[in-house]
């Protein structure tokens, strides 16, 4: 019998040595499935060589974002005038609208713009009212910017980021990843091959395994401004039916699941569906084994297919030609579900 304790783990320089969630083997596949093979992994000796590091630590480490670091809401600034000490007013937020008042130049629209653009703002908006104004403004906080971490975390929540961050130190802001009692054994309870960073409404491929089981510092990315962070339990067992389906969720799974049964249990196909063609995705999404099945026309032809724990089915809406194609289409949907179904009751201020 399992006997599980919540306690969390804080996480330190000794993140790259975490215990990797470990998945059951994935079974054979049906007869009636077509198996699709995956390209070689390039050779190591044609990567460029890289210098990786638990933290952003020099210039030229920057992402594109900090190049260009634009303002937004809640970001706090100081304002001055050249030669006018009088006239200096600091520690002035961007409001809720993006806007931003000093002196004479009222709700000036702050958000969107670097603080270059803003001081040229500033100075046509009080050229009105003043000879060849000149504006000093200096940053004192950013708060505009935000990232997420969520599933299996100690402090799960939505981070500002307010200095260079990457995985690494996302998740030691997040007290690391919870861990639970097995049999008097303490041990992680991510599921480390089914986490993801999702960007932009894309994954990013992150091996998660390689990161924290054997201390891959080339895993180790920088976090950007609307990144989620998510790892998932390794104790729920589930299976995920997206695409053209009804309702679009997950199952409950059990022994005799099928993908029938499952795209049942969410609806069954809508009339988009491109029913002879269905996707089913097992493993690492970093790693996947992908099996294409449905070969009927119909939905009662076609041939079924037995699911494991932590599945993917994904029904396309139009053929595909390239397995890497429909894919990359299944786990762009499986991470934008997760979010959309955990973001509202998993994320909370730290």
């Amino acid at each position: 019998m399992r006997r599980w304790s919540s306690r969390g783990a804080a996480i330190g320089s000794d993140a790259a040595g975490t215990t990797a969630a470990r998945c059951a083997q994935p079974a054979a596949a049906d007869t009636n499935t077509t198996l699709l093979t995956e390209p070689p992994p390039s050779s190591p000796e044609a990567e460029p060589e890289h210098h990786y590091s638990f933290s952003v630590v020099s210039p030229d480490q920057r992402a594109e974002w900090e190049k260009n670091l634009t303002l937004g809401p809640g970001d706090v600034l100081s304002f001055a005038l050249y030669g006018e000490p009088t006239l200096a007013r600091i520690e002035t937020a961007i409001g809720p609208d993006g806007r931003i008042s000093y002196l004479e130049a009222q709700d000036v629209i702050a958000s969107g713009l670097t603080v270059d653009g803003l001081r040229q703002r500033m100075d046509d908006a009080l050229g009105k009212y003043r000879r060849s104004p000149r504006t000093i403004i200096t940053p004192v906080s950013y708060h505009s910017k935000k990232y997420y971490v969520l599933g299996k975390v100690v402090q799960r929540g939505v981070y500002t980021l307010d200095r260079p961050t990457t995985v690494l130190e996302a998740l030691a802001r997040a007290k690391g990843i919870e861990s639970g009692q097995v049999d008097y054994d303490i041990v992680d309870v991510a599921d480390l091959q089914r986490a993801f960073l999702m960007r932009q409404n894309k994954r990013i491929p992150i091996d998660f395994e390689k990161l924290f089981g054997s201390g891959d510092l080339s895993q180790n990315v920088q976090i950007e401004p609307g990144d989620y962070l998510y790892f998932p339990s390794a104790d729920v067992k589930q299976v995920y039916v997206l695409g053209e389906v009804a309702l679009p969720g997950s199952v409950t799974y059990r022994p005799d699941l099928t993908m029938l049964g499952a795209i049942s249990a969410r609806g069954g196909f809508d009339a988009a569906a491109y029913k002879s063609h269905v996707l089913v995705v097992r493993g690492s999404l970093n790693h996947p084994e992908t099996f294409v099945t449905g070969l009927g026309t119909t939905a009662e032809s076609m041939n079924d297919f037995k699911l494991q724990p932590n599945d993917i089915v994904y029904v396309s809406w139009r053929p595909f030609y390239r397995g890497e194609q429909l894919l990359d289409l299944a786990a762009t949907a499986f991470v934008q579900a997760a979010v959309s179904g955990w973001v509202g009751s998993d994320v909370v201020k730290p």
